[in-house]
């Protein structure tokens, strides 16, 4: 299937660019951007923006989907959170995406370190937005109590995909569990934002969509964002089809009608694109 011109995305270039990827290199820390073949590194990067992918580069599920390694998880390394906060320092950013592989090995699925995170960033850039985007902890409402005491801006967690989907694209996850994260981070800190966001293309239809996205408002989600799911190897599940930007748009304008506060839907569209802009 040929990708169409739509999703065509310029290489990452330019001097911030090439400077960023020297410092994530010699800190030894991992960015999404790169570990999950973002199609907006560069633009991200340029525009003082980046995810951070915590707990190591290996994740204990399956998905997929997902372009991340799979296997035995590597050991927690509890210097990570000061080498964020000094990357975050140094690339001058003015706001900060925290994301991490899943960590079922641990009891709270990384929560503690998320939090480190939070606060390390806090107190070298105090001026820098923080958004998490948590895996579901397995469903520990006091893991996702852990992150939420840290004060993110922003709580994101993912939905990916439709409920019918999820035995083949997010192995390991139960739907209504992530519901039940996104309800308790509401719950536990009514005034933050909380985020999810679903990747189209997959087999799912615009029925089921707007269902997902109708069950996001039920639970008070404020923000979301819609993508084109792109494979990232033959290995990984095929592209049932092609999004088209007019679809995106008909979404986009669906989500502000339910309530969303703000909704980014595009072809080229990732979970922390434009981050900064959706906290507000």
């Amino acid at each position: 299937m040929d990708r169409p011109a739509w999703l065509r995305a310029p290489a990452p270039a330019g001097k911030n660019y090439r400077e960023r990827k020297d410092l994530i290199e010699r800190l030894r820390l991992h960015t999404v951007c790169e570990s999950a073949a973002c199609p907006n590194v560069g633009e991200c990067w340029n525009q003082r923006t980046a995810t951070f992918m915590i707990l190591g580069n290996v994740c204990t599920r399956r998905c997929g989907f997902c372009a991340v390694q799979k296997g035995a998880p590597l050991p927690v390394d509890y210097d990570e959170p000061r080498r964020v906060a000094e990357a975050v320092q140094a690339m001058g950013l003015e706001f900060a995406v925290i994301t991490s592989v899943n960590r079922d090995d641990r009891e709270d699925g990384g929560a503690e370190l998320f939090a480190q995170v939070i606060r390390a960033i806090r107190e070298r850039v105090p001026g820098c937005g923080v958004e998490v985007l948590i895996p579901d902890f397995q469903g520990s409402h006091a893991a996702v109590e852990i992150v939420m005491e840290a004060a993110p801006d922003v709580l994101n967690h993912k939905t990916e995909t439709v409920p019918r989907l999820y035995r083949q694209v997010r192995l390991g996850a139960r739907y209504e569990r992530s519901l039940d994260v996104l309800a308790h981070a509401k719950g536990t800190s009514p005034a933050t934002p909380t985020k999810s966001g679903l990747m189209l293309g997959l087999g799912e239809t615009p029925e089921e969509v707007l269902a997902v996205m109708r069950d996001l408002r039920t639970h008070h989600v404020d923000i979301l964002t819609l993508g084109q799911y792109l494979r990232p190897s033959p290995k990984h599940l095929p592209i049932v089809r092609y999004v088209t930007p007019a679809e995106f748009e008909e979404f986009r304008e669906a989500g502000y009608e339910m309530g969303f506060g703000h909704v980014e839907s595009g072809p080229l569209v990732r979970s922390s694109y434009h981050a900064k802009k959706a906290a507000g």
